[in-house]
Parts: C-alpha cells; structure tokens; sequence
C-alpha cells in the first residue's frame, strides 16, 4: 500500500474552492463525510483564521451547497455542518475503492488530500487530478505497512483510533458522525477533533520520511 498526499487547486464547482478564494486568511478542514442520501454528502467543517462565526449564510450562497449551519465556536474558529452535492472526486475514490483520509486542509482555494492505495490507483488518481488542475503536485508518497507507524502514537491515542476505527468513524462512507463519536466517548467535540487532528497529522508525518519515495508521470 501507499499513502499520498495531493496538492491541487480546487474546481470553482466544489464549494469550499470558491469560498476559500473569497476569504484566502481562513483555514479550513473538513473533519469527515457521511453520505445523507445517495449524490448528497454531509460534512463537520472547522473553519478558523478569521473573525469566529457568520459563515453559514456565506457558505449557503454557494451552488452545491444544500444547507449550512453553525455547530460551535471555539477560539477563533467555528465548527460548521454542511449539506452538500458530491464533488466528482468521492464518487471517482469510491468506485476505485479507496478511502478518503481525513481531516482535508484547505486555503485561498488551495487543497491537501491524504489517500492510501495500491500504485496504480494512485496514478488513476493523479491522472483525474490534473485534469482539473495541471500544476496538481504529488507530495512524497511511501510504501509499506501503515501498522508500521503506530509505535508513532501515545497509548492514549492508539486508544482513541482504535476505538474510533471500531465504531467506524474512518469508514467510507462513516457509520458514525465526529458528534456521535464525541457523544459515545463522553469527549467534548473541539477536543475529540483536536485530538483526532493530531493523530493523523502524526501518522502522515511518519509516514512521508526522507526515504520515501516520489511519484513521477
């Protein structure tokens, strides 16, 4: 297996480019996907950087979006629920078969996306990414075993992904929500997202070491 990251610049058609255009100081993450029926996903979105909350009505006014609505503002961030019509990329992963990682960081229309998968869905998977972008980039990709990177994490966090893996937070499309998750692990919803962040932030950094491999067309 190998894991990518891909850094290209996100289609006018899909909401979060344009509106991370609109305002290039935020940050944005997409937290998780659930699919509310079928063509129409349902996301949890941290958006921070900027003045804390607001964003809903902005985020509504885009075409794909159904529906948006506020969840919690913590800091200087807003924690946000969007409706939505599925961008051609999950259907595309879905029928190579290969999950989604989360969280997916976005700015000024900008967009990081983490998948694990063989080498050939790998170049399907940048050959349908620089259609929409040419100057698409494919960040050190490593072979291997991802067991190998969990000595990477505290006790504590092997816990936590363990857990989250067994009520299926990570599956595709989720069996649990970042909410009911957080409800079920009696967590507060700001920290279990924190928490999670840190997570798979440490996983990636381990697996993307100065031995890895890069990915040429």
């Amino acid at each position: 297996m190998v894991l990518a990251t891909f850094r290209f610049r996100i289609p006018a058609r899909v909401w979060v480019g344009p509106f991370s255009e609109r305002h290039p100081t935020l940050r944005l993450e997409v937290l998780n996907r659930g699919e509310a029926r079928p063509g129409i996903s349902v996301s949890d979105c941290w958006v921070s950087g900027g003045s804390p909350g607001g964003w809903a009505q902005d985020i509504r006014t885009l075409p794909d979006v159904i529906d948006a609505r506020g969840l919690a503002e913590v800091g200087d961030g807003c924690l946000y629920r969007v409706l939505y019509h599925d961008p051609p990329l999950f259907a595309f992963l879905q029928k190579l078969g290969v999950p989604l990682q989360f969280p997916i960081s976005i700015q000024a229309g900008l967009g990081w996306i983490e998948v694990v998968g063989r080498l050939r869905q790998i170049r399907r998977i940048t050959e349908f990414a620089r259609a929409a972008d040419p100057r698409m980039e494919v960040i050190p990709i490593r072979k291997g075993p991802l067991r190998s990177h969990l000595p990477e994490l505290r006790p504590n966090q092997q816990e936590l992904l363990h857990r989250a893996l067994a009520l299926g937070y990570f599956a595709v499309p989720r069996r649990v929500t970042l909410t009911e998750l957080a409800r079920t692990l009696g967590r507060s919803l700001s920290g279990l997202s924190q928490s999670i962040a840190v997570i798979e932030r440490k996983l990636l950094e381990s697996a993307l070491t100065p031995s890895s491999a890069f990915y040429r067309s």
